[in-house]
Protein backbone atom coordinates (compact mmCIF):
# COMPACT_ATOMS: atom_id res chain seq x y z
CA UNK A 1 0.00 0.00 0.00
CA UNK A 2 2.95 2.36 0.81
CA UNK A 3 4.23 1.51 -2.62
CA UNK A 4 1.18 2.53 -4.62
CA UNK A 5 0.34 5.61 -2.25
CA UNK A 6 4.02 7.47 -2.72
CA UNK A 7 3.57 5.93 -7.01
CA UNK A 8 0.32 7.88 -7.00
CA UNK A 9 1.66 11.06 -5.13
CA UNK A 10 4.63 11.58 -7.30
CA UNK A 11 2.66 11.10 -10.70
CA UNK A 12 0.24 13.38 -8.93
CA UNK A 13 3.55 15.78 -8.66
CA UNK A 14 4.56 14.86 -12.39
CA UNK A 15 0.97 15.80 -13.70
CA UNK A 16 0.89 18.97 -11.56
CA UNK A 17 4.32 20.41 -12.42
CA UNK A 18 3.47 19.36 -16.17
CA UNK A 19 0.41 21.24 -16.41
CA UNK A 20 1.87 24.22 -14.58
CA UNK A 21 4.66 24.54 -16.73
CA UNK A 22 2.44 24.05 -19.97
CA UNK A 23 0.23 27.04 -18.92
CA UNK A 24 3.34 28.79 -17.91
CA UNK A 25 6.03 28.14 -20.61
CA UNK A 26 3.53 26.84 -23.56
CA UNK A 27 0.77 29.51 -22.77
CA UNK A 28 1.41 32.34 -20.67
CA UNK A 29 5.01 33.18 -21.84
CA UNK A 30 4.12 33.11 -26.01
CA UNK A 31 1.43 35.36 -25.04
CA UNK A 32 3.40 37.81 -23.52
CA UNK A 33 6.17 37.64 -25.85
CA UNK A 34 3.64 38.21 -28.69
CA UNK A 35 2.17 40.87 -26.99
CA UNK A 36 5.83 42.69 -26.91
CA UNK A 37 5.86 41.79 -30.72
CA UNK A 38 2.76 43.25 -31.14
CA UNK A 39 3.26 46.35 -29.04
CA UNK A 40 7.30 47.49 -30.15
CA UNK A 41 7.23 46.06 -33.03
CA UNK A 42 4.20 45.41 -34.93
CA UNK A 43 6.09 45.26 -38.37
CA UNK A 44 8.70 42.86 -37.79
CA UNK A 45 6.63 40.52 -35.86
CA UNK A 46 3.97 40.22 -38.21
CA UNK A 47 6.52 39.29 -40.86
CA UNK A 48 7.71 42.47 -42.44
CA UNK A 49 5.09 42.79 -45.13
CA UNK A 50 5.72 44.88 -47.65
CA UNK A 51 2.39 46.65 -49.16
CA UNK A 52 1.63 48.19 -52.62
CA UNK A 53 0.44 51.79 -53.11
CA UNK A 54 -3.38 49.86 -52.24
CA UNK A 55 -2.17 48.56 -49.02
CA UNK A 56 -2.11 45.16 -50.58
CA UNK A 57 1.11 42.58 -49.09
CA UNK A 58 3.12 41.76 -52.26
CA UNK A 59 5.93 40.13 -50.50
CA UNK A 60 8.45 40.71 -47.71
CA UNK A 61 11.44 42.56 -47.02
CA UNK A 62 13.12 39.63 -45.45
CA UNK A 63 12.41 37.56 -48.31
CA UNK A 64 13.25 37.96 -52.33
CA UNK A 65 11.01 36.99 -55.09
CA UNK A 66 11.75 36.83 -58.90
CA UNK A 67 10.58 39.52 -61.35
CA UNK A 68 10.21 37.06 -64.49
CA UNK A 69 7.11 35.81 -66.29
CA UNK A 70 5.47 32.98 -64.46
CA UNK A 71 5.12 30.77 -67.00
CA UNK A 72 8.72 30.86 -68.42
CA UNK A 73 10.86 32.28 -66.03
CA UNK A 74 12.49 35.05 -68.51
CA UNK A 75 13.29 38.34 -66.70
CA UNK A 76 11.08 41.16 -67.15
CA UNK A 77 12.79 43.54 -68.57
CA UNK A 78 11.31 46.98 -67.04
CA UNK A 79 11.78 45.70 -63.43
CA UNK A 80 15.37 45.59 -61.53
CA UNK A 81 16.30 41.61 -61.46
CA UNK A 82 17.11 39.93 -57.79
CA UNK A 83 19.75 37.85 -57.34
CA UNK A 84 19.89 34.38 -58.41
CA UNK A 85 18.27 32.39 -56.02
CA UNK A 86 19.47 28.97 -55.01
CA UNK A 87 16.04 28.52 -53.31
CA UNK A 88 14.41 26.06 -55.78
CA UNK A 89 11.52 23.32 -55.21
CA UNK A 90 10.02 21.49 -58.29
CA UNK A 91 9.10 23.83 -60.77
CA UNK A 92 9.41 26.80 -58.80
CA UNK A 93 11.34 29.87 -60.00
CA UNK A 94 13.35 30.27 -57.06
CA UNK A 95 12.81 31.89 -53.22
CA UNK A 96 10.74 29.02 -52.08
CA UNK A 97 10.80 29.58 -48.19
CA UNK A 98 10.74 25.67 -47.51
CA UNK A 99 13.58 24.82 -50.05
CA UNK A 100 16.38 27.48 -48.40
CA UNK A 101 19.51 26.38 -48.57
CA UNK A 102 22.47 27.01 -50.27
CA UNK A 103 24.83 24.87 -53.05
CA UNK A 104 27.54 24.57 -51.24
CA UNK A 105 29.78 24.05 -53.75
CA UNK A 106 33.46 24.97 -53.13
CA UNK A 107 34.75 28.19 -55.35
CA UNK A 108 36.89 25.55 -57.77
CA UNK A 109 34.14 23.57 -58.20
CA UNK A 110 33.43 22.64 -61.74
CA UNK A 111 29.67 22.95 -61.26
CA UNK A 112 29.56 26.04 -59.75
CA UNK A 113 31.89 27.83 -62.11
CA UNK A 114 29.79 26.59 -64.85
CA UNK A 115 26.96 28.43 -63.11
CA UNK A 116 29.02 31.63 -62.62
CA UNK A 117 29.82 32.12 -66.35
CA UNK A 118 26.59 31.40 -67.65
CA UNK A 119 25.01 33.52 -65.40
CA UNK A 120 27.80 36.28 -66.53
CA UNK A 121 27.46 36.05 -70.18
CA UNK A 122 23.29 35.68 -70.00
CA UNK A 123 23.38 39.09 -67.46
CA UNK A 124 25.80 40.83 -70.32
CA UNK A 125 23.41 40.34 -72.65
CA UNK A 126 20.31 41.39 -71.12
CA UNK A 127 21.86 44.27 -69.95
CA UNK A 128 24.08 45.29 -72.98
CA UNK A 129 27.60 45.50 -70.98
CA UNK A 130 31.00 44.37 -70.39
CA UNK A 131 31.18 41.26 -68.87
CA UNK A 132 34.00 42.18 -66.74
CA UNK A 133 32.09 45.13 -64.64
CA UNK A 134 28.94 42.66 -63.55
CA UNK A 135 29.26 42.28 -59.49
CA UNK A 136 30.23 39.54 -57.82
CA UNK A 137 25.97 39.53 -56.23
CA UNK A 138 25.00 38.99 -59.86
CA UNK A 139 26.70 36.39 -60.24
CA UNK A 140 26.38 34.27 -57.08
CA UNK A 141 23.57 32.84 -55.02
CA UNK A 142 23.37 33.73 -51.47
CA UNK A 143 23.54 31.19 -49.05
CA UNK A 144 20.35 31.11 -48.21
CA UNK A 145 19.08 31.49 -51.04
CA UNK A 146 16.13 34.06 -49.69
CA UNK A 147 18.37 36.85 -50.13
CA UNK A 148 16.12 40.35 -50.78
CA UNK A 149 18.91 42.60 -51.50
CA UNK A 150 21.49 43.54 -54.56
CA UNK A 151 24.34 45.56 -54.42
CA UNK A 152 24.24 48.92 -55.57
CA UNK A 153 26.56 48.47 -58.33
CA UNK A 154 24.27 45.66 -59.37
CA UNK A 155 21.43 47.98 -59.27
CA UNK A 156 22.46 51.11 -61.02
CA UNK A 157 23.85 47.71 -63.43
CA UNK A 158 20.33 48.10 -64.06
CA UNK A 159 19.75 51.53 -64.46
CA UNK A 160 19.81 51.88 -68.79
CA UNK A 161 17.87 48.66 -69.15
CA UNK A 162 15.38 50.14 -66.99
CA UNK A 163 14.69 53.49 -68.04
CA UNK A 164 15.12 52.02 -71.84
CA UNK A 165 12.20 50.46 -71.17
CA UNK A 166 9.77 52.22 -69.33
CA UNK A 167 10.79 55.62 -70.91
CA UNK A 168 12.53 57.28 -68.01
CA UNK A 169 15.38 59.28 -67.83
CA UNK A 170 18.51 57.51 -66.45
CA UNK A 171 19.95 60.24 -64.19
CA UNK A 172 16.55 60.39 -62.36
CA UNK A 173 16.75 56.67 -61.63
CA UNK A 174 19.93 56.60 -60.91
CA UNK A 175 19.25 58.85 -58.37
CA UNK A 176 15.80 56.47 -57.73
CA UNK A 177 18.27 53.69 -56.90
CA UNK A 178 20.90 55.49 -54.75
CA UNK A 179 17.59 57.05 -52.41
CA UNK A 180 16.86 53.16 -51.37
CA UNK A 181 20.34 52.31 -50.54
CA UNK A 182 20.38 51.05 -47.06
CA UNK A 183 24.31 51.64 -45.59
CA UNK A 184 25.66 49.28 -43.16
CA UNK A 185 23.65 47.79 -40.07
CA UNK A 186 24.90 50.37 -37.15
CA UNK A 187 27.53 51.97 -39.29
CA UNK A 188 29.59 48.75 -39.59
CA UNK A 189 27.84 45.82 -39.81
CA UNK A 190 27.08 43.98 -43.45
CA UNK A 191 27.08 45.74 -46.94
CA UNK A 192 25.43 48.65 -48.26
CA UNK A 193 22.31 47.08 -50.18
CA UNK A 194 19.03 47.93 -51.95
CA UNK A 195 15.90 46.11 -51.62
CA UNK A 196 14.94 44.96 -54.88
CA UNK A 197 11.06 44.72 -54.33
CA UNK A 198 11.13 47.96 -52.66
CA UNK A 199 13.02 49.92 -55.22
CA UNK A 200 10.81 48.37 -57.93
CA UNK A 201 7.63 49.32 -56.02
CA UNK A 202 8.81 52.69 -55.98
CA UNK A 203 9.75 52.16 -59.80
CA UNK A 204 5.81 51.03 -60.62
CA UNK A 205 4.68 54.47 -58.37
CA UNK A 206 6.43 56.57 -60.80
CA UNK A 207 3.26 55.20 -63.43
CA UNK A 208 5.30 54.37 -66.22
Amino acid sequence: MSTTRTLARTTGVAVRAMLVFTLALGVAYTLVITGIGQLTMPWQANGSLVRDSSGTAVGSALIGQAFTVPAEGDALPQYFQSRSSAATAGDDAGYDGGASSGSNLGPENADLIAAIEKRRAVIAEFEGVDPAVIPADALTASASGLDPHISPAYALLQVARVAAERGLDETALRELVESHVQQRDLGVLGEPRVNVLELNLALDALGR
